[in-house]
């Protein structure tokens, strides 16, 4: 008996490798966040070990400062670039989940036409044995032979 194919097969497909895009998108997507949250960390940081001389020039004392203040924004730009790339991440990680989601329904309907066609199979396996036992013992019996004790006739 031929099988029938699935014909969301080539959706199918075409899903998981969305899904799979979608995946390798979210993985990159969380390195980045990472790395980005990593230099913000460094940057606030180096803030924390800065030091204001306690004795200098006042050249000197506003060098340090407009410095510390240049690291402090550069550290505060740093964490905004961060959290704004985790949100990003999020939102690729939640595209992933989409496609995934997709993928399984697609991936459920095929499961269902499998099981659809193999019912159908034994279906048709036990119609067909049902057959032949009903059509042996609605033959009639050559002649000259008579049922024996243990055999019963077939009433249909």
């Amino acid at each position: 008996m031929k099988r029938a194919a699935f014909r969301l097969q080539p959706v199918l497909d075409l899903r998981r490798t969305q899904e799979r895009a979608a995946a390798l998108a979210a993985a990159e997507a969380a390195r980045t966040a990472t790395e980005a949250d990593r230099r913000a960390a460094d940057r606030e940081q180096s803030l924390t070990t800065s030091r204001v001389p306690a004795s200098a020039p006042a050249s000197a004392f506003l060098a340090v400062m407009a410095t510390m203040h240049s690291a402090a924004e550069d550290a505060a730009g740093a964490r905004s670039v961060a959290i704004a790339t985790a949100e990003q991440a999020e939102a690729v990680r939640a595209q992933w989940t989409a496609a995934a989601q997709r993928t399984k329904g697609l991936e459920r309907l095929r499961d269902r036409h499998r099981e659809a066609l193999l019912h159908a199979e034994r279906t048709a396996e036990e119609k067909a044995v049902d057959d032949l036992v009903t059509g042996r013992a609605g033959r009639a019996l050559p002649e000259g032979r008579a049922l024996t004790g243990d055999e019963v006739p077939w009433t249909g």
